[in-house]
């Protein structure tokens, strides 16, 4: 029996599912731990995203790309795929384009 009540995208559940394998190759609890991280982390990042870009004028999709390079530059938060849901699902929370960091 599964504890989380928590509702984990499809989006992130598909962090854990390798080429060619239909499940993930973590448990329930371990991935619906990991997307709580990188869940809070995006809602954390509104506002500095907000802030940033009008306090220096920046399009939407520079704030977005420095952004993600901080979250690659601390490789002990989020790992690389994690960072590039956390940037895509902050875009959705400030209705910025979605598109995904180069």
């Amino acid at each position: 029996m599964c504890d989380s009540q928590i509702d984990i995208p499809t989006s992130f559940m598909a962090l854990f599912v390798r080429p060619g394998q239909t499940k993930p190759s973590a448990s329930h609890q371990e991935v619906a731990q990991r997307y709580e991280i990188c869940e809070d982390m995006a809602n954390l990042l509104t506002e500095h995203a907000q802030s940033v870009q009008f306090s220096q004028g920046l399009e939407t999709h520079e704030v977005l790309a420095r952004c993600h390079q901080a979250l690659l530059a601390d490789v002990s938060a989020v790992s690389a795929p994690e960072a590039e849901w956390v940037i895509r699902r902050l875009a959705e929370l400030l209705n910025w384009d979605t598109h995904a960091p180069s």
